[in-house]
């Protein structure tokens, strides 16, 4: 069972426990009712009324009601960077589904955290805040209840939220850094690729050039990679992948989109797409404190590095 406490304030005895629930945790009216429901809220350990008012010093504690997953548990390696009472933050491996599909219902990432669950004793609904794609590898966060999903969810709103990522390109931008707003939809021509479009959503995405290596050309195509750091304004079904390919720097090892330059997995230095979840940062709900988790790049990018380095030499 995840809580959040309080600590009351002289400020705050003109004030009853459903006002400071608004206030200090910034709860919605409709969880209040929740917790008024199933008996949530506590001042020094005892149940207490919302139309109670407290005093300096007295503890407000509030207990979300315990929530099930109903995933079956399976023994799949879980790296796990961040964990507190509201947030969970793993670094998924490529070739990971997040979420059971038609296709993939099991094997998946909410399998790996129903048994981490059932091996360390904690019991939480699983509520994935991002996905990743399967072939992506990364940082992925979980939230642990409602509010904090809430929270993090309006965090994202007001563009508060950071997410960074790393891919290594075939060619790359002329510029060091720069801005792609483009649009995004569907692709009317094939079902599974997403495509720039007058008609699509509003995407942004944000490029910086960490490293360049410059191999010349190749049947009129750049065989020279490059290594970026990527942050996302808004969060599109493989938005990175678009962009990038629609700049003609297809993520290296991207199948449905470096298809399009002729890029095959045949003659590709990775097998799946080079593309990392690199760092995350957001407010915690609870505390407001700032928080900011990293995961290095996985063995095969770090080998494609070398790989590209020693070509580059």
């Amino acid at each position: 069972m995840s809580r959040q406490v309080y600590i009351l304030v002289q400020e705050d005895e003109e004030l009853y426990i459903k006002e400071l629930l608004q206030r200090r945790f910034h709860f919605s009216s409709r969880l209040i009712r929740k917790l008024k429901v199933e008996g949530g809220v506590f001042v020094n350990d005892q149940p207490v009324r919302l139309r109670q008012k407290g005093r300096a010093g007295d503890v407000l504690q509030v207990r979300f009601p315990k929530e099930v997953s109903y995933f079956e548990p399976e023994n799949i390696p879980l790296d796990v960077v961040y964990e507190d009472d509201d947030l969970l933050v793993v670094n998924k491996q490529p070739g990971l589904v997040v979420h059971p599909t038609k296709n993939y219902q099991t094997g998946t990432l909410a399998n790996a955290l129903a048994f981490f669950m059932q091996q360390s004793g904690k019991s939480f609904k699983i509520r994935f805040v991002n996905r990743l794609d399967r072939d992506t590898s990364g940082l992925i966060l979980i939230a642990k209840n409602a509010h904090c999903q809430k929270h993090i969810s309006d965090q994202m709103d007001r563009k508060q939220v950071r997410k960074c990522y790393r891919a290594i390109v075939h060619g790359g931008p002329d510029r060091e850094e720069g801005i792609i707003d483009l649009p995004i939809h569907k692709d009317p021509d094939h079902v599974a690729r997403r495509k720039v479009m007058d008609q699509g959503y509003p995407s942004v995405t944000r490029y910086r050039v960490l490293e360049r290596f410059d191999s010349g050309t190749e049947q009129g195509r750049s065989s020279g990679y490059t290594l970026l750091e990527l942050t996302l304004e808004t969060g599109r079904t493989h938005q990175i992948r678009v962009h990038l390919s629609h700049r003609g720097w297809p993520v290296v090892g991207d199948e449905l989109y470096g298809s399009l330059y002729g890029y095959t997995l045949e003659n590709e230095l990775m097998k799946r797409q080079a593309l990392h979840a690199y760092e995350l940062e957001l407010t915690q709900p609870s505390t407001g404190e700032r928080i900011r988790v990293k995961a290095e790049l996985p063995e095969d990018m770090t080998q494609c590095l070398r790989e590209i380095r020693s070509i580059d030499s």
